[in-house]
């Protein structure tokens, strides 16, 4: 799996998705909290399934990782 996601986009998926998700457990609106958990797991591993099936990617050549 490529990672396709900046630490930008990371951060705010992140910061976002926990938002949505506390506001989930603060109101009945189930959707938000799903939309939530996905913004956030996305941040966490840096990886989006509809960036790649658009072909898209935020993340710089040079915040890729060296292989050995």
């Amino acid at each position: 799996m490529k990672l396709n996601l900046s630490t930008v986009d990371r951060v705010l998926r992140v910061v976002f998705g926990l938002a949505l998700v506390v506001y989930f457990l603060t109101t009945p609106f189930k959707a938000v909290g799903l939309v939530g958990v996905i913004l956030t797991v996305t941040g966490l591993v840096g990886w989006c399934p509809i960036y790649r099936m658009l072909r898209v990617s935020t993340r710089r050549h040079a915040e890729t990782p060296a292989r050995s």
